[in-house]
């Protein structure tokens, strides 16, 4: 399998982790960022430092011409798709459902889910055998969420999650033939930036002691995970849905 790697989301938090840990790893990898640039650069130099190879490209995945200019540049760039890791999401501000417009609800779906089936569009284009590729992995990034519900906080961000959930394990099973493994990981409270874009910032440390670990996690943890779900160790592990929540 080609050790070259679409990680969407990738400037910040989870994405941005798993980025350096792959390229750590062996493996070179194309950063998907939607606005911050330079942050995404630091991550692409953080990759190079490690000896492999790294581009950085600006796309909103919830538009489709952006994904395929995406994939298109670490074809060009990189080479031969290996891996896709679906890391861009949102969240938005606290509320309850009876308190949610359309246009919150319109764009949690379409980056959360659509992107997430846009991109792996895209990867399975690239990997199938019956286009022709020589196989692959992809990742989704769910969360503790799509079985929790978060009720008064983000029922919406819960069951875009909850979509993943089924995403990834049907589209397991469509191209488990075809040299495809695909699996997401469910992180719970992670000390990454997206609290604070949802407007609790300090949400980790409030909700810590409903933890069993009584402690959020790091990025890094959940990037371990999904450096595993990507290396041949899970060679036989498509359709899993992998908890990384302290337990909760």
């Amino acid at each position: 399998m080609a050790k070259v790697a679409v990680v969407t989301g990738a400037s910040r938090g989870i994405g941005a982790a798993t980025a350096t840990l792959m390229a750590a790893r062996g493996w070179d990898v194309c950063i998907g960022y939607r606005t911050d640039g330079e942050s995404a650069e630091r991550v692409a130099d953080a990759c190079r430092a490690a000896g492999q190879r790294a581009c950085a490209v600006a796309a909103d995945v919830s538009q489709d011409a952006d994904l395929v200019k995406l994939f298109a540049a670490a074809d060009a760039s990189l080479g031969q798709l290996g891996a896709l890791v679906n890391a861009a999401g949102i969240v938005d501000r606290k509320a309850r459902v009876d308190e949610m417009t359309v246009g919150r609800l319109e764009r949690m779906f379409a980056v959360n889910v659509i992107g997430s089936f846009l991109c792996a569009r895209e990867a399975v284009r690239r990997m199938s055998t019956n286009h022709g590729g020589d196989g692959g992995t992809i990742v989704n990034l769910s969360s503790a969420a799509s079985r929790l519900g978060s009720p008064g906080e983000y029922v919406d961000y819960a069951a875009s999650k909850g979509a993943i959930d089924t995403m990834t394990v049907g589209l397991a099973r469509e191209v488990a033939d075809e040299g495809i493994r695909v699996n997401a990981v469910r992180p719970g409270l992670i000390n990454t930036e997206i609290h604070a874009s949802g407007g609790q910032p300090d949400r980790v440390r409030r909700l810590s002691p409903a933890i069993p670990m009584q402690r959020g996690g790091e990025a890094t943890e959940v990037a371990f995970a999904i450096m595993w779900l990507c290396s041949d160790e899970a060679s036989y592990v498509t359709g899993a849905l992998l908890d990384v929540s302290g337990g909760r």
